[in-house]
């Protein structure tokens, strides 16, 4: 009988302390896993976060090189202003009349104004690129698109804010210009009224777009999440704002 009790004791399962240490080994090991797919689900939706802003400033950016290529379309070099149907209007600027567009309008590091037939119709529309146009988004890149109406370009025309991109970055400049010969435009801002012959000179843009969602930080560096685009348009500016000043579509 001892020595069957003796081959029982020898055969019996874990002690308390085993089983104690085994599920806190074995709690150890899942709990690094979930943080692992926690840490692998904040980085997958960082990176959508990402992409999704960036596919934002890019949408915003494609419109804003679409309207650029319709700066300055149709103006007085494309109608004979002397015809019986302008008469009319030369008493007053041709720059106000709304059958013409003169071009850039104003130019400042977050703000660019111009004109011209971004439709196709034959309609010039008056064009706004702000941060905070519409005054109730600080944060906002907004754009404005009116139909153009007989007024001063700068001073007399309507606003309509529509398409917007969030969360923009104006510590450095948005916008960029640079004349024909390479030479950027450092004194901004610049309108038709302050700097004709420099808004007449103007042939590249360059647009910096950085778009910061404080709302969501990267799991690697905890700081907020950041996403920049760049690019850089040149326009044939055929500008109305300064009579005999050297255009790049002369």
């Amino acid at each position: 009988m001892r020595a069957n009790l003796h081959v029982r004791n020898t055969q019996s399962g874990f002690t308390a302390v085993e089983m104690m240490v085994s599920l806190l080994i074995l709690g150890v090991i899942t709990g690094g896993i979930f943080a692992q797919i926690d840490l692998a689900q904040q980085r997958a939706f960082s990176e959508q976060v990402k992409l999704d802003n960036f596919q934002e400033a890019r949408d915003f950016v494609d419109q804003f090189f679409r309207d650029v290529n319709q700066i300055g379309y149709p103006n007085s070099r494309m109608v004979d202003t002397t015809s019986a149907s302008w008469v009319p209007a030369l008493a007053a600027p041709l720059i106000n009349d709304n059958r013409l567009a003169i071009g850039l309008v104003k130019i400042d590091a977050n703000e660019i104004r111009f004109e011209g037939d971004m439709n196709g119709d034959g309609v010039v529309q008056s064009i706004i690129y702000m941060v905070n146009g519409s005054t109730v988004c600080p944060l906002c890149l907004q754009r404005s698109q009116v139909d153009k109406v007989t007024a001063n370009p700068l001073t007399g025309q309507a606003t309509n804010w529509g398409t917007e991109t969030n969360d923009v970055i104006t510590t450095n400049p948005i916008f960029s210009y640079f004349k024909a010969d390479g030479t950027p435009v450092a004194a901004l801002p610049v309108d038709i009224s302050t700097g004709a012959a420099t808004i007449a000179s103007v042939k590249t843009i360059k647009i910096s777009l950085t778009i910061r969602n404080n709302a969501v930080m990267d799991p690697k560096t905890h700081q907020a999440i950041e996403t920049n685009f760049e690019g850089e348009v040149s326009l044939n500016n055929c500008s109305m704002a300064a009579a005999g000043a050297q255009m790049s579509c002369n």
